[in-house]
Formats: structure tokens, sequence, C-alpha cells
């Protein structure tokens, strides 16, 4: 499994607190069957983002690792990117800098409250400027859970979605729960994540996420959301083709084209 939101750098925000604690992280993720961790610090108001800085504690993380989990982990890095005025500015003209392993793709985060009036231009012009937003946990986002009709249009003109696991299993509470349930069943997720921040409250277990979602949604979505996504994502791919978001027999094929719609092409 691939694993694209994991706070795994110690010492800088409310991840990982040492070096051996995000050792013991990267072993416990390697005994769920995680193969590939993306190391996501947050780049905000309250936690700047180095990504020089940030490189050199992945690369002490990798030498302190075990010979044998360094052996078969691969740990790449990018961000967990608010979507504050700083950050969307200096994403115009470095945002390589904040995707993951300086590809296309970069994590987003929008504000619990007061999501910005802008925001679809915003995501409009991460896209042509040559980035591809992925929406980190949407259900957890208190704004979302009262206006899910916000989501739906950003995820039908063309939003990537990452849902945490811990939501899928209930750990985040049920009104995370239900909504990424829903989501799921509107092939709605192109990503579940574990978000880790530690070893105890939030740990770095995907499989059980995985495993619920395959019992009742089928192993296709399962494998689609935990290994062949994520996987084109850290190696800077093209995503496979995915089902339609949110299909309703009611949807109006003359509504006028959003941003996205209008760059991709397509109605």
């Amino acid at each position: 499994m691939v694993d694209i939101h994991h706070h795994l750098l110690f010492g800088i925000d409310d991840g990982s607190k040492s070096l051996e604690q995000s050792v013991a992280m990267v072993q416990m993720a390697a005994e769920d069957g995680i193969t590939h961790i993306v190391a996501t610090p947050h780049a905000n108001d309250t936690w700047r983002y180095d990504r020089a800085r940030n490189e050199g504690l992945l690369a002490q993380i990798r030498e302190a690792l075990p010979p044998d989990t360094r052996d078969r982990m691969h740990l790449g890095l990018g961000c967990d990117f608010h979507m504050n005025f700083e950050n969307t500015e200096d994403a115009h003209t470095n945002g390589r800098r904040y995707s993951i392993n300086e590809g296309e793709y970069l994590l987003i985060e929008l504000p619990d409250m007061g999501i910005s009036a802008r925001m679809e231009e915003m995501l409009y012009t991460m896209r042509v400027d040559g980035l591809t937003p992925i929406l980190t946990h949407p259900e957890r986002n208190l704004t979302l859970q009262r206006q899910p009709e916000l989501l739906r249009g950003w995820v039908q003109s063309g939003l990537l979605v990452q849902v945490t696991a811990g939501s899928v299993t209930g750990n985040f509470g049920p009104r995370a729960e239900e909504m990424a349930w829903n989501l799921l069943r509107a092939n709605s997720v192109h990503f579940l994540a574990t978000d880790a921040h530690n070893l105890e409250r939030r740990p770095p277990v995907l499989s059980v996420a995985r495993k619920m979602v395959e019992e009742k949604l089928g192993s296709a979505l399962a494998e689609r959301l935990c290994i062949s996504n994520p996987l084109a994502v850290y190696e800077n791919k093209q995503l496979p083709a995915q089902p339609q978001a949110f299909q309703q027999p009611d949807d109006d094929d003359d509504e006028t084209p959003s941003f996205w719609k209008r760059l991709l092409g397509r109605r």
C-alpha cells in the first residue's frame, strides 16, 4: 500500500516528536503492509515549510532505519499545504517545492471554517500552473460537513480527494465517518491515507480501512484507493481511468461549465 499523507518528519510540527518515533512509525507502517510513504509536514501560518531542511530530516530517517526496513520502504516528500493567501501566492511561482516528490500532485488543506469564495479560482490557477491539487480529509472539515454541495461541485469538475483511514473506521467521530462512506459510495474518493501523527492515537495503519472498503464496496475500489492511485501520485504519473463521481440521472448537461471543466476541455 502507498500512504501519501503522513506526518513522519520529527520535531517540526504536531507529528513525530523524535527520530526514534519516526523510525518506529516507518516500522509500524511496514508491518501494516505499506511500502511507500510520503512525508507531508504542515505548510501553514504556524509551521513554516522548508523543503531543504525537510529533505535532510527524511535522509536522517532513512539512515536510521534497520536495513531490512530500509530495503523495502520508499520514502518521499511533499507537504500538507494550507490554502491561505501567502501559500497560494508562493505556489503560483514555486509550486513544485511543495508538491509530492516535486511532481505535479499537491496535497491541499482547507480551513475548518470560512472557505474562501475564490476557492474555485485558486484551484483553477493551480491547474494552469501545472499542479494537480488533492484535497485532504474533506470529511473532517466542518464547513464541508455542513455544505457538502461545495465538494460535489469541485469533485465533478476534477478535484481529487483523499479521505483519512481513521474516518472510515470511525476514529474521527460519526459525522466524519458518515461523510467518508457517502463519498466512497459516490465514487468521489481517490485515495485513502493514514494522516499519521504518532504511534497511538493517529497511527500509520491503512490496512483496517482498506479491508472495510473491500468488504463493503469491493476489492477493485480498495486497491485503487490504497495502491494504484497513490502509487501513480508517488511516481508522478497519470492516474488510471476513474469512475464517474456523483453520477445522478438528473445531472444537467446544459449547466455552465466550471473553471476546471473549461480548463480540462470537457463539460
